[in-house]
């Protein structure tokens, strides 16, 4: 990666009447980096990238590329291109051409355009089915097709918004790997809009989580996993356990809010006396199998509900049913403050 960021912007503000859909964010994102921009519907990750690439003109704020700013450019005038969920395939040509048009359009001879879509497919290995139409191709097929087209006129950030949505679970974690290998052998800055986080921590190597037109954490998928900033970070992005001031106090001697996440959690018979050890007393509400792993919830005697993940392997215990008493145990190192909303 080089030091002048891909993409950085400065105060970056949209509003849409007396809605402020993207509220003074500042961000800088890396040359060749998978970067993922996270959230709900109606955070304002979407509106993110339509300000970057020109589909939408912000309120105030600047957004420069490789340190121009290119904040009053028109999307043509961007070094960027995007892919969307439904590929906007050209039905009428085969998938040589479809990749090409790009190409045309600049006004690259037909050769040239059809050496380069060639190698473009076969960057993401459909170099065989270039005589094919799209509607004889699968799925993932067509999104590759739809990178190739994107990636071919050599674009120096390339946009994504929630292009895998449309494929079934399978083939979305097929393409998942495909995604960031070929992200890998291009070089490109990837920027990702998603509102999966399971896609988002896969792929990616640092995130932005949105929340109301903010960016609410910043980090590494690991950093955001491990360490969520706020109660909204910790609930968003994975499964966790929130505990309030009352209950933090009670059970973990701690003030403030905290979190901890449901494959940190041990079911005992007896109370854990290991040091840096804590346990609470509880009963199994639900146990449920989910394949790789049984997740149990149970009711502590404290007040609260928790969840717990316990791998499908021979580190598990006896077997708790519905009904049975219980140790819930966790280690203090385990144990993760959240920051107040407004701090």
């Amino acid at each position: 990666m080089t030091e002048q960021p891909a993409i950085r912007l400065n105060g970056l503000t949209k509003e849409f009447g007396a809605v402020t859909a993207v509220d003074s964010v500042d961000l800088e994102i890396a040359a060749g980096e998978f970067f993922s921009m996270l959230g709900p519907s109606g955070s304002g990750k979407t509106t993110v990238l339509r300000l970057i690439a020109g589909f939408e003109r912000p309120t105030s704020g600047t957004i420069e590329l490789f340190g121009k700013d290119v904040t009053a450019r028109a999307p043509f005038d961007r070094d960027v291109n995007t892919v969307f969920q439904d590929y906007a395939l050209f039905p009428h040509m085969n998938v040589l051409d479809n990749v090409a048009y790009g190409l045309r359009v600049r006004g690259i001879g037909r050769r040239e355009r059809r050496e380069r879509a060639s190698r473009a497919l076969a960057g993401v290995r459909l170099d065989n089915l270039g005589d094919r139409k799209p509607s004889q191709l699968s799925g993932g097929q067509r999104q590759r097709v739809a990178l190739a087209r994107a990636t071919v006129v050599e674009p120096k950030v390339l946009l994504l918004d929630e292009p895998l949505g449309a494929l079934d679970l399978k083939l979305r974690e097929q393409m998942q790997v495909e995604l960031k290998q070929i992200q890998r052998d291009l070089g490109i800055t990837f920027i990702f809009v998603t509102h999966d986080q399971e896609e988002a921590l896969t792929l990616s190597d640092r995130i932005a989580v949105f929340h109301d037109g903010r960016i609410e954490q910043l980090g590494s998928p690991r950093e955001l996993y491990e360490q969520p900033a706020s109660r909204f970070v910790a609930d968003f992005v994975g499964t966790s356990n929130l505990f309030d001031a009352d209950r933090s106090a009670q059970l973990m001697g701690r003030a403030g809010e905290h979190t901890i996440r449901p494959e940190k959690f041990r079911l005992t018979t007896e109370p854990d006396g290991r040091a840096g050890m804590r346990s609470a007393a509880g009963t199994v509400v639900e146990s449920i199998y989910i394949g790789n792993a049984i997740r149990r919830v149970v009711d502590l005697d404290a007040g609260v509900r928790v969840t717990i993940l316990e791998p499908n392997d021979r580190s598990r215990g006896a077997e708790q049913n519905r009904g049975d008493r219980v140790h819930v145990s966790w280690h203090d190192e385990d144990v993760v403050a959240l920051i107040p909303p407004g701090t």
